[in-house]
């Protein structure tokens, strides 16, 4: 090993052209420049400090990588690399999870590998980075793209660059990763929800570490505050029955023949509060459609859409047991007469599928995401003035739910049986709804002033 005990320290430097990484420490070491980006002064200037305490403890440095000796040994302890182990954490929940859960997963780590990396020479692009982990190390080695050779090397230098796991327990470090976890891909503060679902990643993967005794506690049980999550619906979003009605009349208009396929599957998240990959999945078998009066659907299974690479089947949609069910569990939901007779014109017109499946395409396939979402935008600007338009009223079919369970409680229907139809607890149900439960107002202040009179 070549060292030297010729260093001298320089300045942070702050790059404005950069949206991450954007402060890089520098200094030398036998009149070799060295430098190393960081996401913050704050973590600049501690690495600085460090060299410093090395120098006036009169340490040698390593020439090639420009560290003290003691920070080289502490730099190869034994374990995996947050890589290898990012790897093990993927691969440990593959089975039991959902392809949505295991795309959630990937998508954290797509975020954390590439930061926790050491600060080696010719360091690949962060979108070169994402695309080796997403089509290749962070799947199970059978579903593997074949890298192309232009991306081998970005392989390579990610599997020697990836920090020890045990540089977790260093706050520093995990401060490090919190912070990649807090911005977008292109260095802008993430949504709240974001830097949530990406939390909950690394904090399950620590947890995995210490159950494997990779790590001897969770370093994220560290004081940290993440950004608030708005857990309530937003009550701008949520139609009233007029509006509604004239949403699905403007769908059977929209295209040839997708908007007449696609009506009663919306018609379905807002009579019968259907998820749209529960709505998806509907079969003949789970409807009980009298020719007069209330009807009845049993749901069961849920067709959720991902990318073929996190599905079993490898396809782009997987059945899927019912959202917070156990795996064979069902939801019985009564449905007014006007669905009713929606699925039965539905049925007499496109008819059913082999399998009994109620809602496909005219080739016999199940509508993608991007084909009821497009759908969905053409009748809303049909049905709504271009001031609604553009507000966040009914913005996604998703919406239609939210309507629906808003309009059973105004109506008074008891929380238990609306959580019981729609497929929640009780205790969510009223959190995420209380916004949009109306006319309790009036009620309330007249009780309050009686009280005052006494």
């Amino acid at each position: 090993m070549n060292t030297s005990y010729d260093v001298k320290l320089g300045e942070i430097q702050h790059r404005s052209d950069r949206k991450t990484m954007a402060y890089i420490a520098r200094w030398t070491v036998g009149r070799k420049a060295k430098s190393k980006s960081f996401r913050t002064k704050a973590l600049a200037a501690s690495f600085l400090s460090d060299l410093r305490q090395a120098t006036k403890a009169g340490e040698a440095f390593d020439v090639t990588t420009g560290l003290p000796l003691s920070m080289l040994a502490a730099k190869a302890p034994e374990g995996p690399t947050f890589l290898e182990f990012a790897q093990t954490y993927v691969a440990s929940r593959w089975r039991t999870s959902a392809a949505r859960t295991r795309e959630t997963d990937v998508y954290g780590l797509l975020s954390l590998v590439p930061a926790l990396v050491a600060d080696l020479p010719r360091r690949p692009t962060d979108s070169d980075l994402r695309e080796v982990l997403r089509t290749h190390l962070l799947l199970p080695e059978n579903r593997r793209a074949v890298l192309p050779g232009t991306l081998v090397p970005v392989r390579t230098w990610l599997e020697k660059a990836s920090l020890p796991l045990a540089d977790l327990a260093n706050p520093r470090v995990t401060r490090s990763a919190l912070d990649a976890i807090s911005v977008t891909f292109t260095g802008k503060d993430a949504a709240a929800n974001t830097v949530r679902r990406k939390r909950e990643v690394l904090h399950h993967l620590l947890e995995l570490a210490v159950e494997h005794k990779e790590l001897p506690a969770n370093p994220l049980h560290a004081k940290w505050v993440p950004p608030k999550v708005a857990g309530a619906i937003d009550p701008r979003t949520v139609v009233n029955p007029e509006q509604a009605r004239a949403l699905l009349a403007a769908i059977p208009a929209v295209g040839r023949t997708r908007g007449g396929r696609l009506h009663a599957m919306f018609a379905c998240m807002y009579y019968a509060a259907l998820r749209p990959e529960e709505a998806a999945a509907l079969r003949r078998q789970n409807c009980d459609l009298p020719e007069e009066g209330w009807g009845l659907l049993t749901v069961e299974k849920a067709q959720p859409q991902a990318n073929k690479r996190w599905t079993n089947s490898g396809e782009t949609h997987d059945s899927r047991g019912l959202k917070h069910r156990a795996k064979d569990d069902t939801r019985e939901i009564p449905i007014p007469p006007v669905l009713v007779a929606i699925l039965r014109a539905h049925i007499d017109r496109y008819g059913v599928a082999d399998d009994g499946h109620l809602f496909r395409t005219s080739k016999g396939g199940p509508f993608s995401s991007s084909a009821y979402s497009g759908v969905w935008q053409k009748a809303r600007r049909a049905a709504f003035t271009a001031e609604q338009v553009a507000s966040p009223l009914a913005a996604r079919p998703y919406d239609l739910r939210h309507a629906a369970v808003s309009l059973w409680l105004n109506a008074g229907v008891p929380a238990t049986e609306v959580a019981k139809r729609a497929g929640h607890g009780v205790d969510v149900l009223l959190k995420v709804y209380a916004k949009c439960i109306e006319g309790q107002r009036t009620p309330a202040n007249s009780k309050i002033s009686e009280a005052l009179e006494e």
